[in-house]
């Protein structure tokens, strides 16, 4: 998650070093770990407020004036708050100190929240309410594999490395599911650290044993000889790839902050203005960022704070404005969408529920705890921001992604970058595709269009090849048999674009807006039977079930991160 250069450079050194092997942890629920008996909110006039070293975090730095005291003529200093910025990585000690009330928030991801919701809501006092997501993670976490695992599914029977309580959890959890998989079907590696010690997943992973691992960007970067493939030379792992990042999954890491429910009924207001200011600083920081000449000396001043305050040095500019890039702000309309639209697929009350769910499995948690969300005025907080509605733009160049798909088909290797697929079926002759008949399928492809945001989703038709070969039987010439192998292509073709039109109309009488760029449909008629090849031509089907089974539709979710020309310039 986090862009930093001198950890990267430790963790090198460590390894160099040839230190022992990573020492894995042994993982307990959180109120196991965590003992601290609860307290009153420290009471002052300063609060203090949890960081973490992330890029949305910048912001914060930001609206405090940038500093970790806040500035009277700071954002937040204006709205009358008083606040004390403290660096905590260490999510165990963020919580300690919550039950405490050294500080009535928690900064984290929903993951990390819900990793210790059985230990935050035992008390009435502690129970978390979100008030306020600051990003999606957009680039700065991945999955790196080693050679020989080519999608998500390939990780059955695996061993993966991740943090403990970090933020890779959810994404892990996410993953295995989209894949069919659970927690069961692999084994887990958990360490200590993320980064810049020995006890990280990428020293996991450099070792014996392990297969994958959940990993910050400059350590995945590091692993693949730059986001390739790994060399084994210096630093990387021979054969190593990034299977997902988050560039591409990029609804699954949702970083937010919660208060405690005593301190958010008793101060209500400022809470409110707190979230007010983290909507101001937001915007501030984002006009800084698109303008840097126009606002130099602000930007500068910003940027340096940033620094000092996450990374502990003023040096560290290029790291802080590379954790910027690795965030992706949601601002005022996003907060709306997460916490008062119901019909966004990736809202806050989906991810806890997608947590809890495999949290469970993994033993983290007891029951189905629900988070409260702070149930805001959205009209009232817009007051005094630049916000205005916009609509999304296409997220691809449509016919860059063409291209890419064709050149794909045509070579055979649509396989090249797949996380996910599956298929429906349908009937011989059959035109329509409505909902009705597969609401399920539809329902699945909008959840992965939803979270994997930065992947291309191919609509693959197959056609029935039993009049071709009957055809063949009969001796009919060449001519005849191109015809009827083109035709089948065209019918394909145009059932695949039935079956997107069909999906994206669905979504859109949920309320449910999906980006038609993101889809590529793809027509291979008889040349991908399921009956298979003999020769050039499809092999005849041996039983009524194998016949129907070439009539389908294919759902491929492809990663297309190395492919920049089918992105639309941001």
């Amino acid at each position: 998650m986090y862009r930093l250069r001198w950890s990267l450079l430790l963790s090198l050194t460590l390894w160099s070093l040839g230190l022992p092997a990573v020492t894995p942890v042994a993982v307990q629920p959180m109120d196991r770990l965590v003992k601290e008996p609860v307290g009153a909110v420290k009471s002052g006039a300063q609060v203090n407020v949890p960081l973490i070293t992330w890029g949305g975090d910048i912001a914060t730095v930001h609206g405090n004036g940038d500093g970790t005291l806040t500035q009277p003529d700071s954002i937040f200093g204006k709205l009358g708050l008083s606040l004390r910025l403290v660096r905590e990585d260490a999510f165990a000690k963020q919580v300690a100190d919550y039950l405490k009330g050294e500080t009535p928030y928690l900064r984290g991801t929903i993951g990390m929240l819900n990793q210790a919701s059985d230990l935050l809501n035992r008390d009435p006092r502690t129970k978390p309410v979100i008030v306020y997501q600051m990003t999606w993670s957009a680039g700065g976490d991945a999955l790196v594999v080693k050679d020989g695992i080519q999608t998500a599914a390939d990780l059955k029977g695996k061993t993966i490395a991740l943090q403990a309580f970090g933020p890779h959890v959810d994404y892990l959890l996410r993953v295995l599911a989209d894949a069919g998989l659970s927690p069961e079907d692999v084994k887990l590696v958990w360490t200590k650290d993320l980064t810049g010690t020995s006890e990280t997943p990428p020293e996991a992973f450099r070792g014996q044993g392990v297969d994958a691992a959940f990993v910050i960007i400059p350590d995945a970067l590091a692993l693949t000889s730059g986001g390739s493939v790994g060399t084994g030379s210096e630093d990387s792992v021979k054969g190593a790839k990034i299977l997902v990042s988050t560039k591409t999954a990029n609804r699954v890491i949702a970083d937010v902050y919660a208060v405690r429910s005593d301190y958010f009924q008793a101060h209500k207001d400022l809470v409110e203005k707190f979230v007010r200011g983290l909507l101001q600083a937001d915007e501030a920081t984002r006009g800084l960022m698109a303008d840097k000449p126009k606002h130099a000396p602000e930007y500068d001043k910003a940027v340096k704070a940033a620094a000092k305050a996450l990374l502990d040095s003023e040096q560290a500019v290029a790291d802080t404005v590379g954790m910027y890039h690795d965030a992706e702000f949601v601002g005022f309309d996003g907060n709306v969408k997460f916490f008062a639209q119901p019909n966004f697929p990736r809202r806050m009350d989906v991810l806890n529920q997608e947590a809890q769910a495999g949290l469970a499995k993994l033993g983290l948690v007891r029951g189905d705890v629900r988070f409260a969300s702070a149930q805001w005025n959205y009209a009232l907080l817009k007051t005094g921001l630049n916000w205005v509605d916009r609509a999304e733009a296409p997220r691809f160049d449509e016919a860059q992604v063409a291209n890419v798909v064709t050149k794909r088909q045509q070579q055979g290797a649509l396989r090249q970058g797949e996380l996910f697929s599956f298929e429906v079926y349908f009937t011989p002759n059959q035109t329509g595709f409505s909902a009705d008949l597969y609401k399920d399928a539809f329902d699945k492809v909008i959840s992965l269009a939803s979270t994997y945001g930065g992947a291309v989703i191919t609509v693959e038709g197959h056609s029935d090849p039993l009049g071709y070969l009957r055809k063949q039987k009969e001796n009919a010439p060449p001519l005849v048999l191109g015809q009827i192998k083109q035709s089948a292509k065209n019918l394909s073709l145009g059932r695949a674009q039935g079956v997107r039109d069909s999906i994206i109309q669905y979504a859109s009488s949920k309320g449910i807006s999906l980006d038609a760029s993101q889809f590529a449909v793809v027509g291979h008629g008889i040349a991908s039977p399921k009956s298979g090849l003999c020769g050039n031509d499809p092999c005849p089907p041996k039983s009524e079930e194998e016949w129907r089974s070439n009539m389908r539709v294919e759902f491929r979710i492809l990663q297309m991160e190395a492919e920049e020309a089918v992105f639309k310039p941001l």
